[in-house]
């Protein structure tokens, strides 16, 4: 359960069900996107978690609360539900595309990707939607063609595909 109290700004904060690498996770997270571990409760005599190991992992990235809970392996992540992450640049896309996508995490269409924990992520250049809202109709959708075609999304493609 998240460390909420009626003093806590963020009414909602969504929990990430972990098998048992909710703390490996949250680390993770924070070491890519900045941010910080709040809190760590963890499993005493008896629970259903070994005596020690994490049982909830509060922490924050760019400011948006979450919880990780070491549940067991009842519920996996799905890609209905992802994570999205507004990118200034392409370096900025290449850094947590590869971030999330190394060691076990897999590449997917259209800028979904998930990380070697199962959770999904979209990893979308604001250029893309800057792009795709132009008023001009032929523009943007020879940008949205263009996105359909790629898994991480490249800028510099994205511009070609504008210009026509």
């Amino acid at each position: 359960m998240p460390t909420i109290d009626s003093t806590t700004a963020q009414k909602i904060v969504p929990t990430l069900w972990f098998d048992d690498q909710a703390e490996e996770a949250a680390r993770f997270y924070v070491d890519l996107f900045g941010g910080s571990i709040l809190n760590v409760s963890r499993y005493g005599e008896g629970g259903p978690g070994k005596a020690g190991s994490a049982m909830t992992v509060d922490f924050e990235l760019f400011g948006q609360r979450f919880t990780g809970l070491n549940g067991g392996p009842h519920f996996q992540f799905t890609e209905a539900v992802s994570l999205a992450v507004s990118c200034a640049d392409q370096d900025e896309v290449d850094r947590y595309w590869d971030a999330l996508t190394a060691d076990g995490g897999a590449e997917s269409q259209c800028a979904w990707c998930k990380d070697r924990f199962g959770l999904s992520w979209q990893i979308v250049p604001t250029r893309l939607m800057e792009l795709m809202s132009d008023p001009d109709p032929e523009k943007s959708g020879r940008v949205v063609q263009a996105m359909l075609q790629m898994r991480k999304i490249v800028v510099a493609d994205l511009e070609a595909a504008y210009a026509g």
